[in-house]
């Protein structure tokens, strides 16, 4: 059961206050129906940009609008009632400068009704997100692997393999949790960096391809399930085979109709008096 109990929604205050405490269940959410199934077992309800890969079929999340976050962010928000939403801000909306990050959360937080927004970047996102903290923004943090910066960095590589980028991360965890973030998520670095920012931090960590020793986790929720088969990150531990399920129920449907069992006498509605011939 999330902070909240049955009296409302997290808050951001609750999220801060779960550091060194019990961990943080976080999972991601595009649509109202699965926001609703998760909504009783998690705190945070992640609205990511990794939507752009799940829900549009995009290589990367570079193509992700505004537009589209807050049409899924709003969807999320009226699916749910207790865990805190968060929506991340695509590429493109903050970078540019402070300014433009904060015309973008704003516009997402009163278009959707979002609890806080996420943007991704160490260093040289620190001013962007004092800026918005002091301005009434909640943000969280987005440290390591980050994918808005996939063609920068590579590809979609775990981080902090040499010294120098281990040093670099801890050091991007420390300026944007300094710089006013509530929460920072840690994603695919080696798990003694991850261990090491969250002790350093003074915010809660929350790890994907981290380590048990972040302050709580994130999954994206397709690949729990089993409804998103691209690829399957090392860090993913599959909790269902939905995928398989809905495979089969859609090859017995396709059966039934091309052998004319469905619909059957239960499936259609039967006159209440006689048709004339």
């Amino acid at each position: 059961m999330s902070a909240a109990g049955k009296s409302g929604r997290v808050s951001v205050p609750d999220v801060s206050a779960r550091k060194g405490g019990d961990p943080l269940v976080v999972l991601t959410a595009y649509t109202a129906p699965m926001a609703r199934m998760l909504d009783p077992h998690v705190d945070v309800l992640l609205v990511g940009d990794s939507l752009g890969m799940v829900v549009y079929g995009l290589e990367t999340t570079l193509a992700v609008t505004p537009d589209m976050m807050i049409a899924h962010g709003a969807a999320v928000v009226r699916g749910s009632s207790r865990a805190l939403v968060v929506v991340d801000l695509p590429f493109g909306s903050y970078q540019e400068s402070p300014e433009q990050a904060f015309r973008t959360a704003a516009r997402v937080m009163a278009e959707t009704g979002c609890g806080a927004v996420k943007l991704e970047g160490g260093a040289e996102m620190a001013e962007t997100v004092h800026f918005l903290a002091a301005r009434g923004v909640p943000v969280v943090g987005h440290v390591g692997l980050t994918p808005q910066a996939v063609n920068s960095l590579g590809g979609f590589k775990a981080r902090g393999r040499s010294d120098a980028e281990a040093e670099r991360i801890a050091g991007d965890a420390r300026a944007v949790a300094e710089a006013g973030a509530f929460a920072l998520v840690v994603e695919a670095v080696l798990e003694p960096l991850a261990r090491s920012i969250t002790a350093a931090v003074a915010v809660p960590t929350i790890g994907i391809g981290g380590s048990s020793a972040c302050d709580g986790q994130v999954l994206v929720t397709e690949d729990l399930v089993g409804l998103f088969d691209s690829f399957k990150p090392r860090f993913v531990k599959r909790y269902a085979d939905l995928g398989a399920a809905v495979s089969e129920a859609a090859a017995a449907y396709a059966a039934d109709v091309r052998a004319r069992r469905f619909p059957g006498p239960e499936h259609v509605f039967a006159p209440s008096r006689r048709v004339p011939a």
